[in-house]
């Protein structure tokens, strides 16, 4: 287990809560279903507070389950190993790897900007088919817990011992025993955890403490920008996940290529809802 010196702090946790032969419970799976569950809460509450329909809220699960899962898992296929998932295609859609040989992986790469992406064509669903309402009427609710469930997510890394930061000699920098051993990395997963926090804690206040929710897309657009923000800034303590940057070569991380138009798309509504 972890134990905190002078100079570092030794990260060795087992990424599994539970195994038994082949089969395993890992702390990532557990940490992603509890972000759902308690968004699931948050809408609830948001729901019965406004007075809507409660049987949406089945569906809405749904939903977004199905897009963040496709989205995040299409996302890292192709922005980060095309390379070897053009040649492996079956892989991207079932969690098993048959080379060198069969085995079951589960779904290990998921990419955020997928994510997103695969949650707003998801909801654009949902809104045609279940609530009848335009797509911004459920984005600037939704993002509320969503910013929460980041949290989950990226605590799940941690225990993952993935998506580690770069070499650093802060006293606070983690030597992550499983993945790294011997090398001293920033957290950045618990830094992007803690920004998450914070960004919730605001669009929570903007939407429950403010009537920022009568100007449709605001929130939405205010959440786009704090969170592909943050990730922009903490892509420079990151460990490079390969990808993108790599054919483009600009100096930029692939998060940081995908993370602009995300931001541009936030602010285009913040001043639309402005303006409107």
């Amino acid at each position: 287990m972890e134990t905190i010196t002078l100079l570092s702090i030794y990260w060795d946790v087992s990424p599994s809560i539970i195994q038994i032969g082949s089969y395993e419970v890992r702390w990532y799976t557990l940490l992603f279903m509890l972000g759902f569950i308690v968004g699931y809460k948050i809408m609830e509450k948001i729901f019965k507070l406004e007075g809507v329909d409660m049987e949406w809220l089945g569906p809405l699960l749904t939903y977004t389950i199905l897009g963040a899962i496709i989205g995040a898992r299409l996302g890292h296929c192709l922005f980060y190993d095309w390379a070897y998932f053009k040649h492996h295609l079956l892989e991207i859609l079932l969690p098993v790897e048959f080379e060198p040989q069969f085995r079951f992986t589960g779904f290990r790469g998921l990419a955020s900007h997928g994510g997103a992406i695969g949650v707003i064509t998801a909801l654009y669903l949902w809104s045609k088919k279940v609530s009848k309402k335009p797509i911004l009427w459920i984005l600037d609710r939704l993002v509320v817990p969503t910013a929460l469930a980041g949290v989950f997510i990226r605590l799940g890394n941690l225990m993952n011992s993935e998506i580690v930061g770069s070499i650093t000699n802060v006293p606070w920098a983690f030597e992550f025993a499983q993945s790294y051993p011997g090398e001293l990395r920033h957290p950045v997963q618990l830094y992007e955890a803690i920004s998450y926090v914070f960004l919730f804690v605001l669009l929570w206040r903007l939407f429950f403490k403010s009537d920022k929710k009568n100007y449709q897309g605001y929130i939405f657009g205010v959440y786009m920008v704090g969170l592909w923000s943050l990730r922009f800034v903490l892509e420079f303590f990151k460990n490079s996940q390969g990808g993108l940057e790599k054919s483009l070569n600009i100096g930029l991380s692939t998060g940081q290529l995908l993370s602009i138009p995300l931001i541009l798309v936030g602010i285009y509504f913040m001043n639309r809802a402005k303006k409107k």
